[in-house]
């Protein structure tokens, strides 16, 4: 039996009826089409999740039941902080998504030099909640019970001055610097820059806070491939995956 789990933005407790946000109500009621007495599972993005079970199923709401509070999170014991320069598209969505898979736990999106993306305050709003909610989606679809916040953009020397993780990587291939050397961290900041690269300067900008240059491989990534792939190699090595 299906059991999907659907993120509401609501208190939760056990043993408690509560009625689903519209977003949440759509998903279950018009979408999956669920019935009273079907499973689900409920998480508010706090880091809990709830068995629950569907108790009323209308034209204008759905009910839900919860019965107990579950146990494990699926979060990774390294933090991940992602500044990634804005890019168009498809690209910022796929980004945001696979990192949230990944166990990126924070997302700021960055206005760089070749950044070609640019957002009035309304649409930067809108994008905004459109991002937040791919996050949102992917937590339900990979398991995990925190959701990462996506920042609203701020210039790269905004976010630079900004990091205090243990320890902070600037991507890009221009150099031949791996990941050895450096002791077991509890977080990591990852630079990635837009399509078309950082600029030599900002990479200098970089590396005078303290970010290392860090190369993955012989090859050149697009600004989409190279979060996913640095996430997976930091879980692998220092997170959950080992």
């Amino acid at each position: 039996m299906r059991n999907p789990r659907i993120y509401t933005p609501q208190a939760l407790c056990a043993d408690t009826t509560i009625i689903l946000t519209d977003s949440a109500a759509n998903h279950v009621g018009k979408v999956l089409r669920m019935r009273p007495g079907e499973p689900l599972t409920l998480f508010n993005g706090e880091g809990g999740s709830w068995q629950a079970e569907v108790h009323l199923v209308s034209k204008k709401l759905v009910e839900v039941r919860t019965l107990e509070q579950l146990e494990g999170g699926n979060e990774s014991p390294l933090r991940i902080e992602l500044g990634q320069s804005l890019s168009r598209g498809e690209r910022m969505d796929y980004a945001i998504q696979k990192a949230t898979e990944l166990g990126v736990t924070d997302i700021t999106l960055l206005f760089s030099e070749r950044c070609e993306v640019k957002l009035s305050s309304e649409r930067q709003e809108k994008r905004l909640n459109h991002w937040q909610q791919v996050a949102i989606s992917a937590c339900e679809q990979c398991g995990r019970n925190r959701v990462p916040t996506i920042h609203a953009p701020v210039s790269l020397d905004t976010w630079l001055d900004n990091r205090q993780t243990d320890l902070n990587f600037v991507l890009h291939h221009r150099t031949e610097k791996q990941l050895k050397g450096f002791e077991r961290p509890q977080s990591v900041s990852l630079l990635i820059g837009p399509e078309g690269g950082l600029t030599t300067t900002e990479i200098e900008q970089a590396q005078d806070r303290g970010f290392h240059p860090l190369a993955l491989g012989p090859r050149v990534m697009r600004t989409e491939t190279a979060p996913v792939a640095a996430a997976a190699v930091l879980q692998y090595l220092w997170g959950d995956w080992n």
